[in-house]
């Protein structure tokens, strides 16, 4: 897999989709618990992302 095309992205993007998966993530969580764990997941995994890509353009 080649991802290249995730260097592109500036580490905004990576917060802002953080904050829709923990949005989400709230609205769900009474209906589906399992998608619910899964976009906490990925809420964080977004987040980190985003301090990496920080942390790697910063120097």
């Amino acid at each position: 897999m080649n991802f290249s095309s995730l260097k592109n992205i500036t580490p905004l993007t990576f917060y802002f989709g953080s904050v829709i998966c923990f949005v989400l993530a709230n609205v769900i969580k009474d209906q589906s618990l399992p998608f619910y764990f899964v976009l906490l997941v990925l809420g964080l995994a977004f987040f980190f992302m985003g301090i990496l890509k920080r942390l790697r353009t910063k120097r």
